[in-house]
């Protein structure tokens, strides 16, 4: 199934347009015409049939067939990562991620964070994208770029856990897991968290965490986490 998005469209839409982007990528590039049938999420967990009844390259038009609803997972995975150094590492986490059935991502600028300004429209791009080519029917959020120290004082439901690389106390990932419970963890950026963020992280209720035995990426470490917690849910 190859599948389109629309934000806009919701179950009591009976017919819509594709932007003008779209809709020449539909026209001209998959040679798509009228009553051919197009496969639509709004990224709420909706699927639509749809038929095409204008075959325009600068509108084309659907009338909307019968619609689908995927119901949401019963927990929410968030989480902070810290950005790469080089972005296509972070681009692939956010793509894989995605295809892992994340919910919420929100880069978190570190001590030791390298790279301090997000491309936050590129990154939504990435997620779109991941979304279709994986026919998810849930666009996760994506949030803006937010201070280590800014993001662990907020209360979030659910677990709060930190992974980390320093020889302290830590809990398996898998040991403090709780089926259909919402997950906020922190990934770090090249070179680990500071000792003085470990502390603020675990003064605000984050509970510290390993994700195995070796030194792991932050991408990579991100998505041992991502698949970690969706398999333990599954």
């Amino acid at each position: 199934m190859q599948l389109f998005y629309n934000p806009t469209i919701d179950e009591t839409t009976e017919n819509f347009s594709f932007d003008k982007e779209e809709s020449k990528h539909i026209i001209k590039v998959l040679r798509k015409k009228d009553t051919d049938i197009l496969f639509v999420t709004n990224g709420l967990g909706l699927l639509f049939e749809t038929e095409i009844t204008l075959a325009s390259d600068n509108k084309c038009t659907v009338q909307i067939l019968a619609v689908e609803k995927t119901e949401p997972s019963k927990f929410q995975l968030h989480l902070a990562v810290a950005p790469t150094k080089m972005n296509d590492r972070y681009e692939w986490f956010l793509e894989k991620a995605t295809e892992i059935g994340v919910h919420e991502i929100t880069p978190i600028i570190c001590d030791r964070s390298e790279r301090k300004i997000v491309n936050k429209e590129r990154f939504e791009k990435i997620l779109l994208t991941a979304m279709k080519q994986s026919n998810v029917l849930f666009l996760p959020k994506f949030n803006e770029a937010i201070s280590f120290k800014e993001f662990v004082k907020r209360k979030n439901e659910g677990l709060q856990l930190i992974a980390h690389c320093e020889e302290t106390d830590r809990k398996t990932l898998k040991s403090v897991l709780k089926t259909n419970e919402n997950v906020t963890l922190l990934i770090g950026p090249e070179g680990d968290f500071t000792e003085k963020e470990i502390a603020l992280a675990l003064e605000n209720n984050y509970v510290p965490v390993s994700l195995g035995n070796t030194r792991l990426r932050t991408e990579t470490a991100a998505i041992v986490a991502c698949h970690s917690v969706v398999f333990f849910n599954e």
